[in-house]
């Protein structure tokens, strides 16, 4: 069972308008934080979500589909319209995006303190709405624990230069940082993801995970690398696999005690055995949601299965450190 750490996610919802080749667009719920915090209700944690909803269809669609999982959805009252973006899929299913987004969060009350924040994606880069963000991570180090994943939008992300500093930045701030090889390779072009993520590791987060598709996932800790295979899966397509692997990852670490206040120096010390958990279950979670169409995360009983599933096949498998 999920222990009851108040989790809140700041960062954008968006409208993901799903186009295939010959058919009806098909409008699903998304942007990145908004999936994470969908994915982690879905598992049975209290999530907020510190958003910006307009006034309109989309933003009524995302709204009700953030309640059907339990997630308190907050807003600085904006009436700005609902960011969406135009997903195109290839025949393999993997996702192209064309963004329609303006980020302007601006300062709101964080009430009650939350015992951990995650944000990422365009929400804690693209101005003037980021600066409210890494506020609000800054004033909440003090109790609370950190997450982050770039989940870089290369559109989205203007000035390279920019972009890369500001990432650094969050990933500073953070206990622990989630990465596509595909985001560190835009950050970092040529550069091998392992050793950008060890230099990641340098500035301050506890773990840095880096996420590799059907080649699995990878934990970077001080001086010891951790893998785990990818789940053989026939993929629907990966609109969301990744915002589920860091849902899955963050419920892990909620079960094993490492969110919150406190848990801080717990996850800095954790063991090897623990950390292939965590990367067992976050792969899991993405696996059961590329298998399926658009961001639809697994609820605690499909993980469980799955893990069940894949164990039983020897799915899993493959830990190995180094």
């Amino acid at each position: 069972m999920p222990d009851h750490t108040d989790l809140l996610v700041v960062g954008e919802c968006v409208a993901d308008i799903v186009r295939l080749p010959d058919q009806e667009d098909r409008v699903h719920p998304g942007g990145s934080p908004a999936n994470v915090a969908y994915g982690l209700a879905r598992l049975g944690h209290p999530a907020t979500l510190l958003t910006q909803l307009g006034p309109d269809p989309n933003g009524r669609l995302i709204r009700d589909h953030l309640a059907s999982a339990g997630v308190t959805a907050r807003t600085d009252g904006s009436t700005a319209a609902t960011p969406s973006a135009v997903v195109t899929l290839d025949g393999a299913g993997q996702a192209s995006y064309a963004f329609d987004v303006a980020w302007t969060l601006a300062p709101v009350a964080v009430e009650p303190a939350p015992g951990h924040v995650h944000t990422g994606s365009i929400g804690a880069v693209v101005e003037p709405g980021s600066a409210t963000v890494l506020g609000i991570v800054r004033a909440a180090r003090a109790t609370a624990t950190v997450s982050y994943d770039p989940n870089v939008r290369p559109a989205l992300m203007g000035d390279h230069a920019a972009a890369v500093a500001r990432v650094e930045e969050c990933v500073a701030l953070s206990d622990l940082v989630k990465a596509s090889d595909e985001d560190l390779e835009w950050l970092y072009p040529g550069e091998e993801p392992e050793k950008v993520a060890a230099r990641w590791l340098e500035s301050g987060p506890a773990v840095v995970l880096v996420t590799r598709g059907g080649d699995g996932a990878l934990a970077v800790l001080p001086g010891r690398r951790i893998t785990v295979a990818a789940a053989p899966v026939d993929v629907v397509d990966t609109v969301g696999a990744g915002d589920a692997f860091m849902s899955g990852t963050l419920h892990a670490l909620a079960a094993h005690g490492l969110l919150g206040p406190g848990a801080r120096e717990r996850l800095r010390a954790v063991d090897r055995d623990t950390v292939t958990d965590v990367l067992r279950q976050a792969v899991a979670s993405a696996a059961v949601t590329v298998a399926r169409a658009g961001a639809n995360p697994p609820d605690a009983q499909e993980l469980r299965e799955a893990l069940t599933r894949d164990g039983a096949q020897g799915a899993s498998g493959g830990a190995r450190s180094n």
